[in-house]
């Protein structure tokens, strides 16, 4: 998969669209890898082990990616494990119990494993990339309408809210909330329901291809983010909406 810091070239991320700039009417943006980031604090690891050793930077890198990775699974699972796994953004009690067996497969003791998923769950973990409120804004006072679509088993309004931008945002739709995860196309078409706006005049913006690239499916342009840092992605919502001629 070939990727820049912002996104790809306009050419492979926007579909249908090609060699035009579309006038969209809708923004729809994933959450976690998106528009915010959850950046692990050293003090989140303090006296936690992995199979007795202590985890350092290396490990605390893997456990998050662990935790964020939109597709795949990264430990062994049962059939009723992988159940959960597959399910976990469909409700709560799925997304608890997938995530603490990720984090004891991965060595973690079930008190650390249930403090590191307490910080998961906590919108106040998660950390807005520095472009984020700038753009909702910005297309906020163009009338340009927007939503956030996640797969996700927790409110994550409160993180918006804490920012003071909950308003500019149109809709939330949060898969637990609506029955249905990325790519299957009903999330989708709900969420363009809710906004009253044609697949052809949306922008789905989000950083898997494989999840938020369904958006495509329904007849949504789509514009790829790298997940980076919050300090490395300074400006890739810019890029991802002026690709499409959106200025902000």
């Amino acid at each position: 998969m070939l990727r820049n810091t912002s996104f790809r070239n306009v050419q492979e991320i926007l579909a249908p669209v090609r060699n035009m700039v579309v006038m969209v009417k809708a923004v729809l943006f994933d959450f976690s890898g998106t528009l915010f980031r959850l950046e692990e604090d050293e003090s989140w690891f303090e006296g936690m082990t992995v199979d007795e050793r202590e985890v350092d930077g290396h490990v605390q890198a893997e456990l998050m990616r662990r935790l964020t990775a939109p597709t795949g699974r990264s430990v062994q699972m049962s059939d009723e494990q992988y159940h959960a796994w597959v399910n976990r953004d469909l409700a709560p009690h799925l997304h608890r119990e997938a995530y603490l067996h990720v984090l004891r497969e991965s060595g973690l003791a079930d008190p650390h494993a249930e403090s590191l998923y307490g910080r998961v769950i906590d919108p106040d973990s998660w950390t807005a990339y520095p472009d984020t409120a700038t753009v909702l804004k910005s297309l906020k006072q163009q009338d340009i309408k927007t939503a956030v679509v996640s797969n996700i088993a927790f409110d994550v309004r409160p993180a918006f809210t804490a920012l003071g931008i909950d308003a500019d945002v149109d809709e939330f739709v949060l898969s637990y909330e609506v029955g249905a995860v990325k790519p299957d196309a009903a999330i989708f078409t709900t969420t363009l329901q809710r906004l009253g706006v044609a697949p052809q005049d949306a922008l789905m913006v989000g950083d898997s291809e494989e999840a938020d690239g369904g958006a495509t499916a329904v007849g949504c342009a789509f514009a790829l983010v790298d997940p980076l840092p919050t300090t490395e992605r300074p400006d890739g919502l810019i890029a991802a909406v002026s690709s499409v001629g959106i200025a902000t």
